[in-house]
């Protein structure tokens, strides 16, 4: 890994002396969820993260000023590669189920305080208030900072959940974390208003979104017969597809041409299945809807590049990261104001953003851009330079040095 020089000018009365000496790379220790682990694959070799931590660690990947530990626990023991890039390091820690959730993550935070004295870090980060990893940071014994991907009290309040049950624990813990770590980095807007009355300081950086939205060549393709609308998200009560899906079946029986693609995970629960009883109707009546589980990255760029707009319109929303996506790849973008919707879309100008309950304006505002031949306009070449400069794995890396350098009073 390449040093980094630190320069000290020393002003004398008939001389300047300039001490140049190699500076330390700052070590970092990122606590985040391995999706091998939340979705149970441990047969797979190759280390997962959620889209917001891989994108970060994308950024980081390309500083050679700082040295990254990246510490996830695990139920069952996983063939895991030790580094994931030349200054990322990678620690899976074996965990038993007794160690997690039932006894308030105590297995969790003990594996991971242990490993943390061997790699003795200068800052330790949390990644999501969801699991272990809050809980593990602000326990770690070293200078610690959060981010916030999802309020579990404001999830838990939006769901009604029962006291005893997961997301109730969750919310409690995440109180019990909060006012304990040294400051919490907020993804939006929102979530900077939830922890308003937290007595620790904040900032506002958003999540990255993958290099791969910036940089994957876009494709070239015919145009369609009709335009393509898209609609990315775990099909649940939050992302509200069964209610979308019913206006745009509306619109279909208005004679409006286009086709419809949803795309994401569908449990075996009453609203998957209401939303596939209900998307077989609509498919069998006017054609051209349809469901894909998953794609992978590049797929998600293809469809892209190939749907003319974007639809997203969930009732809780931490950040946002997918219509962040569609704006990188050009998209014209539907959302609900809601969570860092109009954060993410400042200054954008191929948005609509509608109150959280007016599927009558969503409706009426899909309905006139159809109409008006929205979907013919060229789509711009790349994303606007101050969304760029915001969302761009690189900028917000930098952003978060200059954090964790605030907290341990580190001068840049």
């Amino acid at each position: 890994m390449g040093k980094t020089l630190a320069f000290r000018v020393i002003p004398g009365k008939n001389f300047i002396l300039v001490q140049i000496r190699p500076l330390k790379p700052l070590k970092v220790a990122i606590l985040t969820t391995d999706n091998r682990e939340h979705f149970r694959n441990y047969g797979e070799r190759k280390v997962v993260f959620g889209t917001a931590p891989e994108a970060l660690l994308q950024g980081l990947a390309g500083l050679p000023e700082v040295e990254v530990h990246v510490v996830a626990c695990t139920q069952q023991p996983m063939v895991s590669p030790e580094k994931l890039a030349p200054n990322i390091w990678f620690h899976s820690l074996h965990v038993p189920k007794t160690g997690w959730m039932r006894t308030l993550y105590q297995g969790c935070i003990r594996a991971t305080r242990k490993k943390l004295r061997e790699i003795q870090p200068d800052i330790v980060h949390g990644q999501g208030t969801e699991r272990d990893c809050a809980v593990s940071a602000v326990l770690s014994g070293f200078p610690n900072v959060l981010t916030i991907h999802g309020n579990m009290n404001a999830i838990a309040r939006l769901h009604h959940s029962r006291p005893g049950s997961f997301q109730w624990l969750a919310a409690k813990v995440e109180n019990f974390t909060l006012p304990r770590t040294g400051g919490i980095i907020c993804i939006s807007e929102y979530v900077q208003d939830l922890v308003k009355t937290t007595p620790v300081p904040t900032w506002l950086v958003p999540n990255a979104i993958q290099r791969m939205f910036f940089e994957f060549p876009r494709a070239v393709t015919p145009p369609r017969a009709r335009p393509l609308l898209i609609n990315v998200g775990v099909i649940s009560e939050r992302k509200r597809q069964v209610e979308l899906l019913a206006r745009l079946t509306a619109l279909r029986a208005q004679k409006l041409e286009f086709d419809t693609i949803f795309v994401g995970k569908a449990a075996p629960t009453e609203y998957p299945a209401i939303f596939h009883r209900q998307l077989a109707a609509a498919d069998q009546a006017h054609g051209g809807f349809k469901h894909i589980e998953k794609l992978d990255d590049p797929g998600f760029c293809r469809l892209m590049d190939e749907a003319a707009a974007m639809i997203h319109f969930s009732n809780e929303e931490s950040f946002g990261l997918t219509f962040a996506e569609a704006i990188a790849r050009g998209l014209y973008l539907f959302a609900s104001d809601v969570g860092a919707a109009r954060f993410i879309a400042r200054g954008v100008e191929r948005v609509q953003v509608f109150n959280l309950d007016d599927w009558a304006g969503l409706e009426a505002g899909v309905g006139q851009w159809l109409r008006a031949g929205g979907d013919r306009q060229p789509r711009p070449a790349e994303a606007p330079e101050a969304f760029r400069q915001t969302f761009h794995p690189t900028a917000v890396a930098r952003r978060h040095l200059e954090i964790y350098r605030s907290v341990l009073k580190i001068d840049s």
